[in-house]
Order: C-alpha cells, then structure tokens, then sequence
C-alpha cells in the first residue's frame, strides 16, 4: 500500500469518527431536549385527564410488551436472550405497575357507597 492510499484511508476514518461524535452529541441533545419538553407537557396536563392518558399509556405499553415477547422468541444467542427476558420482566413491571395507580386513581373519583338507613336496621357490621 502506497504513503498516499495510507493516508486518504486514515483521513476517511477519522473524518467517519468525527461524523459518529456528532451524531452522537446530536442524538444526545435531541434526548435531553425531549426530557425537557415532555416534563413541561406532563405537568401542564389537568390532573382531569390523568387517568385517560394514563389508560392510553398502559394500552401501548401491552403492545410494547407483546412485541418484546415475539422478539425475544426468535432470538439466537444467550446474551440476546438474557436482555429479551429482562426487557420481558421490566416491561410487565411497568404495565401491571400502571394499571394498579389506574386503579387507584379511579377509586379517589368513585362515589362511596351508601346504604339505605332502613334497609339493614341501622346496625353496622
């Protein structure tokens, strides 16, 4: 291999590492910037319309979780594997996790239930 072909070989790789860095940093601030927006457009939601999108929220999740399950069965390697199962555990963490606050949320908007006063005799039990 010639000095010049050496040489145009090393500038394409540094120049291909240098593309990499930035699109990391860019990849990087559109995250960070995501955190920001969502946490601004979370609470500015009325606690009205947390418990629809909070529903919403676990509707996508079980699709998500699905779509683990199906990845994670055709999977080849050990290592794959161990992080299908994982991604499997945590995923249904998160869902069953919120679907139980769902649950408790509705109860704070439930009526109490009233018996009649004349209808057990007025003893409690």
């Amino acid at each position: 291999m010639t000095t010049h072909a050496t040489a145009v070989i090393s500038a394409e790789v540094s120049a291909a590492s240098g593309t990499q860095l930035s699109s990391g940093i860019a990849l990087l601030t559109i995250f960070v910037l995501s955190v920001f927006v969502g946490f601004e457009v979370v609470s500015k939601v009325s606690t009205v319309l947390h418990t629809p999108l909070m529903s919403g929220a676990n509707a996508i999740h079980g699709v998500v979780l699905v779509g683990a399950i199906l990845i994670t069965g055709s999977v080849s390697g050990p290592v794959q594997l161990t992080l299908g199962t994982v991604a499997i555990v945590l995923g249904t963490v998160n869902m069953v996790g919120g679907f139980v606050v769902t649950d408790r949320m509705l109860e704070m908007f439930s009526r109490p239930n009233r018996t009649a006063k004349g209808s057990d005799g007025g003893a409690d039990k």
